[in-house]
């Protein structure tokens, strides 16, 4: 059968993948018979350039775009707090640290213990399933926690992206243990046992008494009536970010800014 030279050549599609990419890269490529056609070849290259620019781009683009995204009720939570964690939590799954998490714990330790700090987001409902008082740790400070640790006997909070793992009973009841994400800054947290824990000296009449929450030893204490929802809600691969103004923390972490480090 002859070819019509006046007809353009249908292209077709490959996919690679870039070297060290996730994404595919759809180049075009166009039949050989297609470069005796003069004009119609010339202009036909010109197309698919475009188009394989266009498509490059694009694939390049998604790895940034997709991951947690928040579109539900925010409660009292600062905006900007609330996109670094969401920037976080991208950046993780992004860099195969963890695959899909269903929750995104954020505590805003820049606030006082006497605020509602903690927020528990459902990422596939889109739903604020809990905003509630966060306890520190007693060498962090008093009513506003101002010194962070990730060394063993310092009692102080840790700050950073943590994936919540399993429950157990243990000293404070049922308990949830965290691993940290981030080197030298809460990577010790199993070590130093620090969980999510119901207590005692977390309350609003505790609050208004003393001026301040009890302390915990460096976890992230709740109040003993919610303890147990929260643990079972965040569970096996959800996320904590826990964000204060620490400005080494907020220019080292490898979940924030462009995320290579994360890579």
């Amino acid at each position: 059968m002859e070819h019509d030279t006046n007809s353009l050549p249908i292209a077709r599609s490959i996919h690679k993948r870039r070297p060290g990419d996730r994404s595919f890269v759809r180049v075009l490529s166009v039949p050989a018979s297609a470069r005796a056609t003069g004009y119609n070849w010339l202009m036909l290259r010109a197309v698919v350039c475009l188009v394989a620019l266009a498509l490059s781009a694009n694939a390049l683009g998604a790895p940034h775009a997709s991951g947690p995204s928040w579109s539900g009720p925010t409660g009292s939570i600062t905006p900007t707090v609330l996109e670094l964690a969401l920037s976080a939590a991208r950046c993780a799954e992004q860099a195969g640290v963890v695959n899909n998490p269903g929750t995104l714990t954020v505590i805003d330790y820049s606030k006082p213990s006497t605020s509602k700090r903690m927020w528990v987001f459902d990422l596939k409902s889109q739903t604020l399933l809990y905003e509630e008082l966060v306890a520190h740790g007693r060498g962090s400070g008093d009513n506003v926690a101002t010194r962070f640790s990730n060394d063993n006997g310092s009692h102080q909070t840790s700050l950073g992206l943590f994936v919540t793992a399993e429950p157990y009973i243990g000293q404070n009841g049922y308990s949830l243990r965290l691993d940290g994400l981030e080197r030298g800054v809460n990577d010790r947290a199993r070590e130093r046992a620090i969980v999510i824990h119901g207590a005692p000296y977390v309350s609003d009449d505790l609050a208004r008494s003393m001026g301040r929450l009890g302390r915990s030893w460096g976890c992230p204490a709740v109040r003993e009536a919610v303890a147990r929802g929260i643990i079972d809600r965040v569970k096996g691969g959800g996320l904590v970010f826990a964000y204060a103004e620490h400005d080494e923390w907020l220019r080292s972490s490898p979940f924030l800014g462009d995320c290579a480090a994360a890579q």
